[in-house]
């Protein structure tokens, strides 16, 4: 009687997560890998993603990993990025292939030299044919398999023909995405009024909408120049305090409400949001600025009427329960 070898199945290696910030537009996230241990020194990557091989940056080396997994889970990590207005995606965004050596670095500074000279070409046959569109930049991507070209245009273009004329010239895959001013000012910005890097090209990747109204609350001057970005639309940085601008200001009495504070009664005649002062008119004419903590309001005629006339009523309802 043969003896029955049974063999253990094999167990699936565990997937383990790195954090990689890659591409042109410094796009964030997961990437699998089976190393045992995360290098705390060089922090350069090669990924391969659905573009391609692609040459990035490893987040968080020296303090978010554990045996080669990433410390937070999935919805740690999405939350945290929510808050701080980065969009990232949970979803794997391919693979890690090994950490870049100096011939990876070499050729990343080969391919963006080049692609210089891809950008003149492209606007050159822009030029040729006539369209309505504006070259912004443009990425090599690492493997070669394609080069992508960022462009503005207030409308849509028909670029088959250009897409056909730049791929005979290259002899590869020609990808063009239509961009805005935001998408504008991450791929090219500078330094702003700040004295620091643009935040869209620095860290903030999730473009959130900005209104007039953060800019009324939190500016003393409504002056395009002041509350205007390098992409020419409002500060993004005025999302990150509106918040706390809002709470603040509920603490604060409307304008002409009538208050009473240590030096008499008067009526407000304007706030500071950040300092939580309220001035105040008082009946001499004279204007103080006091704490909002050191002022009670008055109630006004009205309201002490609808409060009175609505006390017997409630009373009544109460007499029947």
């Amino acid at each position: 009687m043969s003896k029955v070898l049974q063999t253990k199945p094999k167990q699936a290696r565990n997937k383990k997560n790195m954090l990689v910030r890659y591409g042109r537009m410094n796009a964030l996230g997961f990437f699998e890998h089976h190393e045992t241990k995360i290098s705390k020194v060089n922090n350069r990557v090669v990924v391969k993603t659905d573009k391609g091989l692609e040459l990035g940056y490893l987040v968080g080396q020296l303090t978010s990993y554990r045996g080669g997994q990433f410390k937070l889970n999935s919805n740690q990590v999405k939350e945290y990025f929510d808050n701080s207005d980065i969009d990232l995606a949970c979803d794997r965004a391919g693979k890690f292939l090994r950490y870049a050596t100096t011939e990876d670095i070499s050729e990343e500074r080969h391919l963006q030299k080049i692609t210089k000279d891809e950008i003149e070409c492209c606007r050159r046959f822009i030029k040729e044919l006539d369209l309505p569109m504006k070259i912004v930049d443009a990425e090599h991507i690492f493997g070669g398999e394609r080069i992508i070209f960022y462009f503005m245009s207030d409308g849509r273009v028909d670029f088959r023909e250009l897409v056909k004329k730049i791929a005979h010239e290259y002899q590869t895959r020609i990808e063009m995405r239509q961009i805005g001013s935001r998408d504008e000012a991450k791929l090219l910005g500078d330094v702003e009024n700040c004295g620091q890097e643009c935040c869209c090209k620095r860290f903030l990747k999730l473009l959130k909408p900005v209104n007039m109204r953060m800019a009324k609350m939190q500016k003393a001057t409504l002056d395009p120049s002041k509350i205007s970005g390098y992409c020419g639309r409002l500060k993004c940085c005025l999302r990150y305090e509106d918040k706390t601008y809002t709470e603040l200001k509920k603490r604060l009495p409307k304008k002409n409400t009538r208050v009473k504070t240590k030096h008499g009664q008067g009526r407000v005649i304007g706030t500071q949001i950040l300092t939580q002062l309220v001035v105040v008119e008082y009946e001499s004419g004279e204007k103080i600025a006091v704490g909002v903590e050191e002022i009670e309001i008055i109630p006004s005629p009205a309201a002490t009427e609808k409060k009175q006339s609505s006390t017997p009523k409630n009373k009544k309802e109460n007499k029947k329960r």
